[in-house]
């Protein structure tokens, strides 16, 4: 991702005093709190403290340890962890703990036990020096019975990871991470409370131990799966993955010298990075981060303080990946008002009726179709065939009445004669 601000420092207009090389207080002391390890990520200078640093593993190590998070450990204690697996995973946590920069202004750390229930065993504000952690874990108990991983991931995003229980503001842009492990198959639905805290910005890794059903680990777990979904045999080895976690949390160290293009100083920011400057300088104008080339987003680009974020499209949402576009189905329950039928077309949705009812002027809503009294076209027509055919019998009823009437007076005439006779 590009720099959130611009790469190019100028000189202050100010007389400033060299800096003496043995000085202990490093001229970007007050860059905050979400500095990464400066004294290793920066270009040597004559007279700065990373040119008085050698070694590569030296830089890696204190790099990584410097980049800080909020981070939840959530640890299946059920009946089916024995009591001296209980205890390697303790050692697991310690050992997690010692590769962190644990601080109020780097890195917030929170355990959680669970089974059947939740427990928050110590929140993200509790605890800033690993002594006082490290004692509160080798007092962890198990719970009891059953593995409610979903209401353990759901617990940790309402109770948790907010700011009255330690998380740091959102202003920050600190990563918050979920670490779950567990030996068994969730008795919960965890797929639908995984994806929204994923939604939500959280990144999930999942740790099985012998693990019976490899596609719970999938559907917790964060993309790509084959970076945050980690097993092993037994809980007798489980510790050997802390030297994993720690090169998954510091490959993405975007401060690391050459992968970065800031003049002068490189701060480390969630999984991006700001540039500043020596002191005695001061940050050129931001650029509008929305150019062309400059951002990744599939359809949307919104300039934000110099950064910027991703949006879609009306019709559509954004991914978890906050940069990608999919389309909404506008007949999801909710996002329709039809009453009874809604039939999606592309990004649009009409409405219709189940059979027997008529759809509402309103193109909303339906009223049972009524049965007319009144003759459909076709039986007008056999209407009138049959009024035409009466009319020439009634015709025809007229003229042999008039013909028997003529008959009729005939006769009364023949018969008056023959009286006469």
């Amino acid at each position: 991702m590009p720099p959130l601000f611009p790469a190019r420092c100028g000189r202050q207009l100010l007389t400033v005093d060299p800096r003496p090389a043995g000085q202990a207080t490093t001229p970007w002391g007050g860059l905050g709190t979400l500095g990464c390890s400066l004294l290793l990520l920066l270009p040597a200078v004559p007279g700065s403290p990373a040119g008085r640093i050698s070694g590569t593993r030296a830089v890696a190590d204190i790099a990584c340890k410097n980049c800080p998070l909020d981070l939840v450990f959530i640890i299946d204690s059920s009946c089916s962890v024995r009591p001296e697996e209980s205890e390697k995973v303790k050692i697991f946590l310690s050992e997690m703990i010692d590769t962190l920069d644990i601080g109020e202004r780097t890195t917030h750390v929170a355990v959680m036990n669970y089974a059947s229930t939740v427990k928050v065993e110590f929140p993200l504000q509790t605890y800033f020096d690993k002594a006082s952690m490290k004692e509160a874990i080798s007092h962890i108990e198990p719970l009891s019975s059953g593995t409610m991983t979903g209401l353990a991931i759901q617990t940790a995003m309402d109770e948790v990871f907010t700011e009255e229980m330690g998380t740091q503001p959102a202003s920050f842009n600190i990563p918050k991470v979920v670490i779950v492990v567990t030996d068994g198959r969730p008795q919960d639905q965890v797929q639908d409370v995984a994806a929204s805290a994923q939604t939500a910005g959280t990144e999930i890794y999942a740790v099985g131990v012998d693990p019976e059903d490899m596609q719970s680990l999938r559907i917790m777990a964060s993309k790509p799966l084959d970076e945050h979904i980690f097993y092993v045999e037994t809980y007798g080895v489980i510790e050997k993955l802390t030297s994993k976690f720690r090169r998954t949390f510091c490959s993405a160290n975007m401060c690391a010298l050459g992968t970065h293009d800031c003049e002068q100083v490189s701060v480390r920011n969630s999984k991006s990075y700001l540039c500043d400057c020596y002191e005695g300088y001061t940050l050129n104008p931001a650029v509008d981060m929305c150019e062309p080339g400059r951002h990744n987003c599939d359809q949307i680009c919104v300039s934000n303080n110099g950064s910027y974020v991703c949006e879609c499209y009306e019709g559509y949402t954004l991914n978890p990946d906050k940069k990608t576009c999919s389309a909404v189905d506008m007949c999801a329950p909710g996002r329709h008002d039809c009453e009874q039928v809604c039939l999606r077309d592309d990004l649009f949705y009409t409405c219709d009726c189940y059979q027997g009812y008529t759809l509402n002027p309103d193109k909303k809503t339906c009223s049972r179709a009524i049965t007319s009294s009144l003759v459909t076209t076709e039986e007008s027509c056999k209407c009138e065939a049959i009024a035409a055919l009466q009319d020439s019998v009634t015709s025809h009823l007229e003229a042999l009445s008039t013909k028997l009437d003529e008959v009729f007076e005939k006769l009364q005439a023949y018969q008056s004669r023959q009286q006469v006779v």
